[in-house]
């Protein structure tokens, strides 16, 4: 298993050149695939037609986590691994002017894309921080709704996410994820066989250490649904989960 700081710096890498990619009109994908299990595509149309083109041609996700989490009016909303914005855009959008979303993201190419994008929207409930998913950047219980696409795999010690998860979470807060999820009877070595951890693939946990993960966290009510396949046995998956009123 890579190390933290080893692992950021390869993340990070890869993601300013998929962000130059984008700034250069081309949006090469990080992942190693591409056959229809990540991107825009996985957004309806009616969803993203307000979004500014960049931001949704530079999605690099595995779902959309702003339909798992059910927004409301008025809530406020934490997308981690925020990328290009497309989801804190989304998020924004449902949340409304009474609303808020944040996004949080370690890669400045990112995060300058991610500004211009919501200048672009016109969107004045947003607010962009960089930092570390394991170490967020926001004080405890304030927000009502963590989301993320495809990015808590990247992370070398899930544990420490999950438990920033739930301090930052209002209690009765929520968690509505689209990751990627390894079959239970996969182990560590075979799921490496399958593709790298940047690609998504490698660190990905299975179902049940999933569960048992958010568990260990604090979270109740944990729900983890696949929603198609990446490669063999490996899935993008929904999370569901409540930080205890």
């Amino acid at each position: 298993m890579p190390t933290n700081i080893d692992l950021r710096e390869t993340v990070r890498n890869r993601y300013a050149d998929a962000a130059l990619s984008v700034e250069q009109g081309c949006c090469a994908s990080p992942y190693e695939t591409n056959d229809g299990g990540f991107g825009r595509d996985l957004y309806p149309a009616r969803d993203i037609v307000n979004v500014p083109t960049g931001a949704s041609s530079a999605s690099l996700g595995c779902g959309n986590p702003t339909a798992v989490a059910e927004l409301s009016e008025g809530e406020t909303v934490l997308d981690l691994g925020s990328g290009a914005g497309i989801d804190v855009l989304l998020s924004a959008d449902r949340v409304g002017p009474t609303g808020f979303a944040y996004g949080i993201d370690m890669t400045d190419e990112m995060l300058e894309l991610a500004r211009r994008h919501a200048d672009e929207a016109g969107a004045t409930n947003v607010e962009f921080r960089k930092g570390y998913i394991e170490h967020i950047p926001l004080e405890d219980a304030s927000v009502d709704v963590v989301i993320s696409n495809c990015v808590i795999n990247l992370a070398a010690d899930k544990s420490l996410v999950f438990a920033e998860m739930l301090r930052v979470l209002r209690p009765g807060g929520r968690i509505g994820i689209s990751d990627i999820v390894a079959a239970d009877a996969l182990g560590p070595d075979e799921r490496m066989e399958r593709g790298s951890w940047v690609g998504c693939i490698a660190g990905a946990l299975s179902f049940t250490e999933y569960k048992e993960g958010l568990k260990s966290a604090g979270f109740t009510d944990i729900a983890i649904t696949p929603t198609h396949p990446v490669a063999d046995d490996m899935y993008s998956a929904t999370v569901r989960a409540t930080k205890p009123a």
